[in-house]
């Protein structure tokens, strides 16, 4: 919004306006302007570890609580700004917000829903972040014509579903795992018998204490991660899939979305209007992904989805390769053409690595290591977030085209690690996940050998 590059960014509306007619790929190559983006991620990443403790000590319901109240204050310091300082301290709290809401939501979808339709309920987190997305753009397409304080309307209603969080987190009941986990068995079973509507829960009930007393076991949960049983997790769960989740580049084009169309040569309102258009593929994307995930599994979506992401971006390139960055602006076609192909693109990841990079990772630790690894999930995506969203504009002005070339390499390699070390958890129960690794055909070796040496090990110590 002009108002809001006026006031903050001055540097960069000067660039803007004098350069208005034009499309160029630098005009938005900006770091402080990357940086009130990335201040938000860098702050997730931190505070997931906090988050981490809270949510295996006091429970998923608190963490969802304090990031709801995080949420608010940044919501309230972001409309108060006055400066630089202000906007960003106001993303931290967003970011300390991200922290304990991602590291306890997926866990509390995850745990709460049963094995047979896990995956459509744990993709509500998905669906319901993609509404919010959505209804953000018109938002602000509504608000920038409010002048000049629309941008303080835009950002200071980021405290109405803040506060709707916290009101209806404090209806929420505590997952059966975690109160299991906290040694509050009668409230667990009960809350179990409640969530799955009849009294035959012991087979299930028996799992949640096994898998409490193996947790209570375990002093150091983040060192456990690195146990060799437990690499496979960690190296699909914790690192792979949430860092390729971001180098699909899909939150590239989400988050610079007005950038992106603005540079391509669409006015201010078209763009606001066309990222309002990725943003409902969004949504769309996560319907379909609730409706057929736990049909066809989390491995089809995985790689179909990916095929198509890879042709939407080699399109893309080429096309911007073909017609653009002389300075022109584009035709009607050519940017009609590339509207639907980020649409296609976006409504792709909106059904695969969009709700699945959440999904899965929730599915494969085992409770003793599950809000560790859950933290590791958020960190490791919060990382790549933060430097996909800091390097993005300062990429795009210098690989011009490029870009999307390479995000289309990124694709094909993140399928090939799909393929070749995801097994398929659809309505595998929760707790028996960690039978998955023993029957695959690549991890079975790595765990195997790992309680060999452990044997080995233990005998000699006897001895």
């Amino acid at each position: 919004m002009d108002d809001f590059t006026r006031k903050f960014f001055p540097k960069i509306y000067r660039r803007k306006q004098a350069h208005l007619n034009e499309t160029d790929y630098c005009k938005y190559d900006n770091q402080v302007l990357t940086l009130f983006t990335s201040s938000l991620y860098f702050s997730a990443l931190v505070f997931t570890f906090a988050a981490s403790h809270v949510t295996r000590s006091k429970g998923r319901r608190a963490s969802i609580l304090v990031g709801s109240v995080a949420f608010f204050i940044g919501g309230v310091v972001n409309a108060a700004a006055v400066n630089i300082f202000m906007l960003i301290l106001g993303r931290v709290f967003l970011g300390i917000g991200i922290g304990f809401a991602n590291q306890a939501v997926p866990l509390y979808l995850s745990e709460m829903a049963p094995s047979k339709i896990r995956g459509a309920v744990n993709q509500l987190f998905q669906l319901t972040t993609c509404l919010g997305i959505l209804v953000a753009n018109f938002i602000n397409y509504g608000t920038e014509k409010i002048h000049p304080w629309g941008w303080r309307l835009s950002v200071g209603l980021a405290t109405v579903p803040a506060t709707l969080m916290f009101v209806g987190g404090l209806f929420l009941p505590e997952t059966p795992n975690s109160l299991v986990e906290q040694g509050r068995l009668q409230e667990g079973r009960e809350v179990l018998e409640k969530v799955r509507g009849t009294k035959n829960v012991d087979a299930e009930f028996t799992d949640l204490i096994e898998a409490s007393e193996a947790a209570k076991a375990i002093k150091h949960p983040f060192r456990n991660l690195l146990q060799r049983k437990n690499l496979p997790q960690l190296i699909i769960g914790a690192l792979g899939i949430p860092a390729f989740q971001q180098l699909t580049g899909n939150n590239s084009i989400l988050f610079y979305a007005p950038v992106i169309f603005q540079s391509l040569g669409f006015g201010d309102n078209a763009s606001l209007y066309s990222s309002a258009i990725s943003s409902g593929a969004l949504v769309v994307g996560a319907l379909i992904s609730m409706a057929l995930v736990d049909k066809f599994g989390r491995r089809a979506f995985f790689l179909e989805a990916g095929a198509e992401m890879v042709f939407c971006m080699v399109a893309v390139g080429i096309t911007l390769a073909l017609n653009f960055g002389q300075g022109e602006t584009l035709s009607k076609g050519i940017s009609i053409f590339l509207v639907i192909a980020i649409f296609l693109f976006v409504m792709a990841f909106g059904r695969s690595w969009g709700p699945l990079g959440w999904l899965v990772p929730s599915e494969l630790f085992p409770l003793e290591t599950r809000s560790a690894g859950q933290s590791m999930v958020v960190c490791v995506n919060m990382i790549f977030t933060a430097l996909v969203a800091q390097f993005f504009l300062i990429s795009l002005c210098h690989l011009r085209y490029g870009i999307f070339l390479l995000f289309a390499c990124l694709i094909v390699i993140m399928s090939i690690f799909i393929y070749f070390l995801l097994p398929e958890t659809k309505q595998v129960p929760i707790e028996e996940v960690y039978l998955l690794w023993e029957n695959h055909w690549f991890w079975k070796k790595i765990i195997r050998n790992g309680d060999e040496n452990g044997l080995e090990m233990k005998s000699g110590q006897q001895a």
